[in-house]
């Protein structure tokens, strides 16, 4: 089968959540006798020029077109979720190479164009979602001011506000306000607004054009439940390729309570927050030792702060990135992860390799976090953004008598990568067989 999957990055250069899980499923479909390519966005430059500039490379066995987005800074806003001339490419690549089924991965970069172009060519298509950009233009579900929004809201006004947040001014006025000038900048932002709600327009009717969509929570897919037909939606969790983490080591016997994160460096991953808990944790009982892993330069204002905040706390190491063959290293030297998201996480693949290698996780109590971590069970919830709440459930990991053990012995494998991929094949043949008539023949 010829399979083309869509992404809005892809690696070396992006490594986050929807990205390593892109190449994962490609790597695993080229294994399994079927031909993939990746189409991915490389960059985008708003630099006068309307036009898609694509470059063809194989990355780690993985066929890649990796596009560049060069848009002049007219027609900005709708560029960002529907631009012709990544759709007019999609167009032509796609009537080229006749592929049997376009995977969709998100749609942040990519947009409704391609999709559509897919749809129109009768090309069956599965859609996963991987976080709200379809929904929330800020991707998160977080306001520009950090709190989380129950969305989409009725006024695409508050929308447009909610975007102005994310400059310091518009918090400050905000602030000082006590939520008035929000109020009033709905309807000052009018121009914004009906940008906003040409957004709604273009990407909500478009969730009901895959054959397939999928969402890897239950949470998530009730999100986008009112928006896609229930027969097209379907709950399949992540699957995890477990072969590096079965030599995870036990956990240290004795010695410091000792604390991985893993991922991100960035605002809504809530990194500040666990910093803070530790801070506050007492310097007196059973030590604690936090190792932060992850890239400082990424957000570079945030992984400054988040140096500053950490610096002269003996008890923080920030370790910058490791490389994915160290993960059984990593977590073979830790008790317990903690994942302090501050938005609706999807399906962290943190939290599934913490508990492939026997290791509960400390996590908020929001989103698709609190799906995976059954708390007391195979480790702890706490309030999400609560730093004072993460440091109580810190301190009884170190003070507990055989809660750090219980919670060990509750840890529950996840789903591997091949049980995942089984019941993928079986959406890809319910999208398939409709439109051709044809039967789509498992893993080879």
């Amino acid at each position: 089968m010829k399979i083309v999957l869509p992404v809005h990055h892809f690696p070396p250069r992006y490594s986050a959540g929807a990205e390593l899980y892109t190449f994962r499923l490609a790597r695993w479909l080229i294994q399994h006798g079927h031909t993939v390519e990746v189409v991915c966005i490389e960059h985008v430059r708003w630099d006068g020029r309307n036009r898609v500039v694509a470059a063809h490379d194989t990355y780690e066995g993985v066929p890649v077109w990796r596009l560049a987005i060069e848009a002049s800074p007219q027609g900005w806003p709708v560029r960002t979720f529907d631009n012709p001339e990544l759709a007019a490419w999609f167009a032509d690549y796609l009537g080229q190479t006749r592929p049997d089924l376009a995977h969709f991965q998100a749609g942040y970069l990519i947009g409704v164009g391609p999709l559509r172009a897919t749809i129109s060519l009768g090309i069956p298509t599965v859609l996963t979602l991987h976080d709200f950009w379809f929904l929330c233009p800020q991707i998160t579900f977080l306001r520009g001011d950090g709190t989380r929004c129950a969305g989409p809201p009725d006024d695409p006004g508050v929308c447009a506000w909610c975007v102005r947040l994310t400059g310091r001014m518009s918090r400050f006025a905000d602030r000082v306000s006590g939520g008035a000038a929000g109020r009033v900048g709905a309807v000052v932002l009018r121009a914004e607004a009906r940008q906003m709600t040409a957004r709604r327009q273009a990407l909500l009717p478009a969730l009901a054009w895959p054959n397939v969509v999928v969402a890897p929570s239950h949470f998530l897919a009730g999100r986008f439940r009112p928006y896609v037909p229930a027969e097209r939606l379907h709950v399949l969790r992540y699957g995890l390729d477990t072969t590096r983490l079965r030599a995870t080591p036990a956990a240290p016997a004795d010695g410091p309570l000792r604390l991985v994160y893993i991922g991100q460096i960035a605002p809504h991953k809530g990194v500040h927050v666990l910093v803070a808990a530790i801070q506050a944790l007492p310097l007196t009982g059973r030590p604690v030792e936090l190792t932060i892993y992850g890239d400082l330069a990424q957000h570079g204002a945030y992984g400054r702060k988040l140096e500053a905040l950490a610096g002269g706390e003996p008890r923080i190491r920030l370790a910058g990135r490791f490389a994915n063959s160290q993960i059984s290293e990593v977590l073979g030297a830790c008790h317990a992860t903690v994942v302090p998201s501050l938005w609706y996480e999807n399906s962290p693949l943190a939290i599934m390799e913490a508990h492939a290698a026997g290791r509960p996780v400390l996590t908020s109590a929001l989103g698709g976090m609190a799906e995976l971590v059954r708390d007391e069970v195979d480790g702890l919830h706490c309030l999400p953004g609560d730093a004072a709440d993460l440091a109580r459930q810190i301190g009884r990991l170190g003070t507990e008598p055989g809660l750090l053990e219980r919670l060990s012995q509750g840890v529950r494998p996840p789903a591997t990568l091949d049980d995942e991929m089984d019941a993928l094949l079986q959406i890809y043949a319910a999208s398939y067989a409709p439109n051709g008539g044809a039967v789509f023949a498992g893993r080879s």
